[in-house]
């Protein structure tokens, strides 16, 4: 799967290496932007995760999703 543009969670590893959670396919010399988030905003955006998603994926909305898409 090759993505143009979005979120992928990661996680930090050993020497500072970055580890995906998702696996994708990305192109040779991609360019990613990694942000780095402290465990006081981690906790935030996670805590946060369930309601913005309610209200941000409903049905009622997807008929702006097809026109996006055309």
């Amino acid at each position: 799967m090759f993505i143009d543009e979005g979120e992928v969670e990661a996680k930090a590893v050993q020497k500072g290496k970055i580890e995906l959670i998702e696996q994708i396919n990305l192109p040779e010399g991609a360019e990613v932007l990694v942000t780095i988030l402290s465990e006081e905003e981690q906790f935030w955006t996670d805590a946060s995760e369930p309601s913005l998603s309610k209200i941000w994926n409903n049905e009622e909305d997807d008929i702006y999703e097809q026109l996006l898409k055309k």
